[in-house]
């Protein structure tokens, strides 16, 4: 048999030929093709519950593909321009640890900025490697946090020449990107790895008048959420690598914490996808960005809200700008953003990705329309006209920038002591404290609490921020070293 091309999918045709064997299963999963859980198969239907299989020699196995699934994840590195690509089921936090877990270990200095996401920081609870926090610069009228300078990353370099490797998130969750090309290439004259988080850039690598993907810009690894903006199903991510990464180490990494039973739902869906953005994948996003541009135009001119786009640009911490981020500062109208988000969901019925203390991002995708796109901007401008506020009395919405005292990892099995949050203050954190989404802590283990971060805590907990990572879930405590 020949290479297969990118017009094949080999996976789901592998379960299609599968299907209609009609086997009879004398394996796992017990529910037997749902026969065993009907309401099951009522919810999700029969042929998906009859495509929940196990691993078998017809369907290769993720932990050592030699078949289909290597065939697969083939073609996904053809279509994305890597070395070798890995399809993941742990959705882009098991890629991103699996980044981490490969370019650091026990002291190992990593560079990175702070507004990662938790899952960067939770690799570095697991393996002991330290962070030296590239601080990006804030946009104190957004309350965002930017993208990183390379004269920054520069400094970090020099004053770290024993670091690993550089982590990038490109893009932020608000579109920002940062200079890539120029990151990598520092990185690259240093001896250190090129990592990107790359979980909100997946149409990069397939729109026009993109701004650069990872792969293109020479990353080393890159972390890929095809179930954001690629279409695959909630959960499934593509991690990718370049000439100069050992595929088969990055293997043996993944298989520590990856699970043995993986879902064929999920690794179809990856593989559907590949497909349907090789194909179609360049006029979807002209659209996509079409649609964000149109609504940022239209949200623009009902006044009060600011939905940001290229302006922004720079040329340094806002190197570019993801026009298909449909970000939108709310503050003017005297509603933090997830007070606006909370009224889209509750008085309209409209669910969009986010709301933190300042703006809302609504996240337009290949499956929206122009449709979806007026009933949004309708419902924005009917909340400034029902619901706007004096903005005056509202908390000044800067990110803060949090000092390391620990690394995460000693912070994280220090012994610790519980307190009250609002009595923290100049005390050292032992574990995570964020809104989720977006999940960029604002406090992480091992940095010190101060009183303009339990202001901004409590603020975002009366606004109705979803507050997680504490052991305390009303988020009155906070869990300390005990010095």
């Amino acid at each position: 048999m020949g290479k297969p091309s990118q017009k094949s999918a080999p996976i789901y045709e592998a379960l299609e030929a599968f299907r209609k064997k009609r086997v009879v299963p004398f394996d796992v999963p017990g529910h037997k093709r749902g026969r065993g859980n009907p309401e099951l198969k009522e919810l999700l239907g029969e042929k998906c519950v009859s495509l929940d299989v196990n691993s078998m020699k017809p369907l290769d196995n993720l932990c050592h593909p030699v078949s289909v699934i290597r065939d697969a994840e083939e073609l996904a590195a053809e279509a994305f321009g890597a070395n070798h690509a890995f399809f993941m089921v742990g959705g882009t936090t098991s890629s991103v640890q699996s980044m981490v877990l490969t370019a650091c270990k026990a002291g190992d200095k990593i560079i990175l900025p702070r507004n990662v996401h938790k899952s960067v920081i939770n690799a570095l609870v697991l393996c002991g490697a330290v962070p030296v926090y590239v601080n990006p610069e804030v946009d104190k009228k957004l309350g965002i946090s930017l993208g990183m300078e390379i004269g920054e990353v520069e400094k970090a370099i020099l004053a770290n020449p024993d670091a690993t490797c550089v982590l990038v998130n490109n893009p932020t969750y608000y579109g920002i990107c940062s200079d890539l090309r120029s990151i990598v290439k520092l990185a690259h004259e240093h001896n250190m790895l090129a990592l990107v988080d790359e979980a909100h850039g997946t149409h990069f690598y397939f729109g026009s008048n993109m701004p650069v993907s990872a792969m293109e810009a020479g990353a080393d690894m890159a972390s890929v959420s095809m179930h954001k903006s690629g279409g695959s199903l909630t959960q499934s991510s593509l991690l990718l690598t370049g000439k100069n990464v050992n595929w088969e180490y990055v293997s043996q990494i993944i298989n520590l914490t990856q699970t043995t039973s993986a879902s064929y739902l999920l690794l179809s869906s990856l593989d559907i996808s590949r497909r349907n953005l090789v194909m179609r994948g360049e006029m979807s996003f002209a659209k996509v960005q079409a649609m964000a541009e149109y609504a940022r135009e239209e949200i623009n001119s009902i006044g009060g809200f600011y939905a940001y786009g290229r302006e922004l640009i720079n040329g340094r911490s806002i190197y570019d700008f993801d026009v298909t981020k449909l970000s939108v500062y709310t503050r003017d109208i005297g509603l933090a953003g997830i007070e606006v988000y909370d009224l889209l969901r509750d008085e309209y019925d409209i669910q969009i990705e986010f709301g933190d203390i300042a703006n809302i991002l609504a996240y337009v995708s290949i499956g929206d329309t122009i449709q979806d796109i007026e009933r949004l901007v309708g419902a924005l401008a009917d909340i400034k006209r029902l619901y706007s506020k004096d903005p005056s009395k509202m908390l000044n919405t800067e990110y803060i920038t949090p000092k390391v005292a620990v690394s995460p990892q000693k912070a994280f099995y220090s012994r610790k002591k519980s307190v009250p949050i609002k009595e923290s203050s100049g005390m050292i954190c032992s574990e995570f404290v964020m809104c989720y989404p977006p999940g960029i802590p604002i406090l992480a283990p091992g940095e010190i609490i101060t009183k303009e971060i339990i202001e901004y805590i409590v603020y975002a907990k009366e606004k109705g921020c979803s507050m997680q990572g504490p052991e305390d879930p009303e988020v009155n405590r906070v869990n300390v070293l005990a010095l």
